[in-house]
C-alpha cells in the first residue's frame, strides 16, 4: 500500500516539518526526486519532465553530485530545484547527531559549488534520508533549512510492488498541493519509468501544473 500522511498526525507530531502546501486555486502538485544525480535515471527523468512543462525539487545525494557532476549541472540548466539528502544518505536513527550535521554539511557545500545552484527565497532545503527525524536534529537544522516531508510517497523503489498498483495508488492519494516522492534510483526504475510519465499525463490532462518547493 502507498504511503500518505494523515495531516492530524503530522500537523500533532511534525508541525514544524513541510508536508503538504495549502491548496490553490489553480491547481499544482509538487514532484521530488530522492537520492540522485546518477546518469542511468536522472537524464530520462529530465526529459519526462520537459515533455510536460513540468519542474520538481531534486532532493540530492552529495556523493552522487561528486561522482556525476554533469548529472547535477543538467538538474539545474533545467530549471530545477534542489535539496539536500546529505552526503552519504545516512540514516539518522543510526548516526550521532554530530557526524549526521556534519555529513548534511558536507552535501551543502558541494551542491554550492555549482554556479548554477541558488536559493531564491528563504532558507535552502532538507529531506532526511527514509524520513528518519528526531528532536535534537530538527532544533538543530530547521535553524538553517526548510525540512521537507511528503504528503504522498510512491514506493517506486519496492521492486515487489506492481508498477500498475503503484500508478494506482499514486494518482489515488494525490490532492491539490500533494508533496509527492519519486526516486531517480537503479532501485526505482522499474516502477519509475511506469509511472511517472503516466502520472504526469493523467495530472496534466485534469488541469494541473507541477512547480518546484
Amino acid at each position: 500500500m502507498i504511503q500518505k500522511v494523515g495531516s492530524i498526525f503530522r500537523n500533532k507530531i511534525f508541525p514544524s516539518l513541510v508536508w503538504k502546501k495549502e491548496a490553490t486555486t489553480s491547481p499544482i502538485l509538487y514532484l521530488t526526486f530522492d537520492d540522485g544525480p546518477i546518469p542511468e535515471i536522472t537524464p530520462w527523468v529530465l526529459d519526462e519532465l520537459k515533455k510536460y512543462n513540468a519542474k520538481a525539487t531534486f532532493f540530492c545525494v552529495g556523493d552522487n553530485i561528486r561522482k556525476h557532476p554533469e548529472v547535477y549541472q543538467q538538474v539545474l540548466e533545467h530549471g530545477h530545484k534542489v535539496g539536500n539528502h546529505t552526503f552519504n544518505h545516512l540514516q539518522y536513527w543510526k548516526k550521532s547527531l554530530p557526524n549526521y550535521l556534519q555529513n548534511v554539511k558536507e552535501c551543502d557545500t558541494i551542491m554550492k559549488s555549482n554556479p548554477l545552484y541558488n536559493v531564491e527565497s528563504g532558507k535552502p532545503l532538507f529531506r532526511p534520508p527514509h524520513g528518519q527525524v528526531g528532536k535534537k536534529m530538527m532544533q538543530q537544522l530547521l535553524v538553517d533549512y526548510e525540512i521537507i516531508m511528503w504528503h504522498v510517497l510512491t514506493r517506486d523503489y519496492n521492486k515487489n510492488y506492481k508498477k500498475e498498483s503503484c500508478l494506482k495508488a499514486a494518482i489515488k492519494n494525490t490532492e491539490n498541493g500533494s508533496i509527492i516522492v519519486f526516486h531517480d534510483s537503479i532501485k526505482a526504475e522499474k516502477n519509475l519509468k511506469y509511472v511517472l510519465p503516466r502520472y504526469l499525463q493523467y495530472f496534466s490532462n485534469k488541469g494541473y501544473e507541477f512547480h518546484t518547493l
